[in-house]
Order: C-alpha cells, then sequence, then structure tokens
C-alpha cells in the first residue's frame, strides 16, 4: 500500500515522501492520525503539483537549516540542575531541558526533533546531543549539566 506522507514519521519518511507500508499500518495507524492520505493516482497528481511549487521554498529552508547547523556545532549548552554531592542527578535531564536551554540560547528548536546520545543523563558532565532540522541536516551540538 502506498500513502502520502503529510508529516514526519520516525523510521518511516519525511512531510511529502510517498512510501509502501504494510496495509494494515496505513488504515488503522497512518491515515486515522493524519499522518498519510491515500496515495492514489489523483492524489499523486495533485502530490506533484505541490512539490513543484514548494521546490523554491525548499531550497530557502535548507539553506536556513544549514546555517542553523554551523551556528549549533560550534554551541555548547548548559543545563543547570540539582545534584548530591557525588555528582548524581536528582532525576534525569531530557529533550525538555535541553530545548528549554537552547531557547534561553535563542535557538527555537522544537523538543521532537532532538536526540540525546546516551539517554539518560543521570550525572553531572559534557555530552552530546543531535538536532533533525531538515533531512540531511542533523547537527551534533555539546551541552554541558551542571549544578546548581
Amino acid at each position: 500500500m502506498e500513502v502520502i506522507l503529510k508529516k514526519n514519521v520516525d523510521k518511516l519518511g519525511y512531510a511529502d515522501e510517498i512510501v509502501s507500508v504494510k496495509p494494515g499500518y496505513g488504515r488503522n495507524f497512518l491515515i486515522p492520525q493524519g499522518y498519510a492520505v491515500l496515495a492514489t493516482a489523483s492524489a499523486k497528481k495533485a502530490h506533484a503539483e505541490v512539490l513543484k511549487q514548494k521546490a523554491h521554498k525548499e531550497t530557502k529552508l535548507l539553506g536556513e537549516a544549514q546555517e542553523l547547523a554551523s551556528k549549533l556545532e560550534a554551541l555548547t549548552v548548559t543545563i543547570t540542575t540539582k545534584a548530591g554531592e557525588n555528582g548524581k542527578i536528582f532525576g534525569s535531564v531530557n529533550t525538555v531541558q535541553l530545548s528549554e536551554a537552547l531557547k534561553k540560547a535563542g535557538y527555537d528548536i522544537d523538543r521532537k526533533s532532538l536526540k540525546i546520545k546516551d539517554e539518560p543523563i543521570k550525572e553531572i558532565g559534557t555530552f552530546e546531543a543531535e538536532a533533525n532540522l531538515h533531512k540531511g541536516v542533523k547537527p551534533v551540538f555539546k551541552f554541558e549539566v551542571v549544578s546548581e
């Protein structure tokens, strides 16, 4: 079964891609949740027309994403949290805190597009995260977890 994705779906594809999925996954999850529409002949024609119109806009977005990626790679974000004497954090650091720290630094990146390597973070130190900004633009940047 072929569907046209309306939104980015993890481990499947990006928005506006035509992908093949098992019929049950398409009918019971992707289409009812609004992540995709059935790829009929008329839908494919309309999709091709929409892609032509989006091509110019897409190159502009790609340029902006690459510019943001270069800024992020040079950035080190600091997250302050409560910690014990031995360096253990009370709780853990996740993408929500990382997204808030990036907003304070002036970068508005959705928490869903962030992935922390070696998650969960339960101690003080320097760690790496990856931001999925655009197709193929996934900068890796560092963040530091410090005690209050």
